[in-house]
């Protein structure tokens, strides 16, 4: 992100500035996949499938070359693999490789799906989803929204809540 880095706020460079393994606390809010297609996909990538709110746990795994992140969700827990690739985020979820370029927008971390690939063969344009993927920072909280739809298929993912930083500590 280059300068545009110390734009975002606070506490979303704060949490992006941690390394090796971190585990935090917060709250989650996930949306359910509404068709039985979504809830497939939804299956395969390791996203949650069932509406729920309560607590999240999140364990970080940053080296140098790239970051774990699992996120233990109320009734799922959630692996993706993040790494930089020409200049471009890159996530690795599921059979799913990712693409995103970011942008600082009022202080908020927004990431804009590029590419995707599925089982290592591009996505046809037409084909790909729809994704919202912002973060933003009050206080000592991360806060995170995420959405992804499918045309024709609709939601496959979809979640939403914070991180509480005072709660960082290191783990094995």
């Amino acid at each position: 992100m280059g300068a545009a880095f110390a734009q975002l706020a606070p506490a979303v460079r704060d949490f992006h500035s941690l390394a090796g393994r971190i585990g935090l606390q917060g709250q989650v809010e996930t949306e359910a996949p509404q068709t039985r297609l979504a809830r497939l996909v939804a299956f395969c990538l390791g996203t949650p499938r069932q509406r729920s709110k309560g607590p999240i746990r999140f364990e970080l795994d940053a080296s140098p070359d790239s970051e774990t992140w699992t996120r233990h969700f109320p009734q799922r827990v959630m692996r993706s693999r993040l790494y930089l690739d020409s200049g471009a985020l890159v996530e690795q979820l599921g059979a799913a490789r990712l693409g995103f370029d970011l942008a600082e927008q009022g202080g908020t971390l927004v990431m804009q799906l590029r590419t995707l690939h599925v089982f290592g063969m591009p996505c046809l344009r037409w084909l790909m989803p729809h994704v919202h993927a912002v973060e933003t920072g009050q206080d000592r909280e991360l806060h995170f929204r995420v959405r992804a739809a499918l045309p024709w298929i609709g939601v496959v993912a979809g979640y939403r809540g914070h991180l509480n930083l005072a709660t960082a500590q290191r783990t094995s």
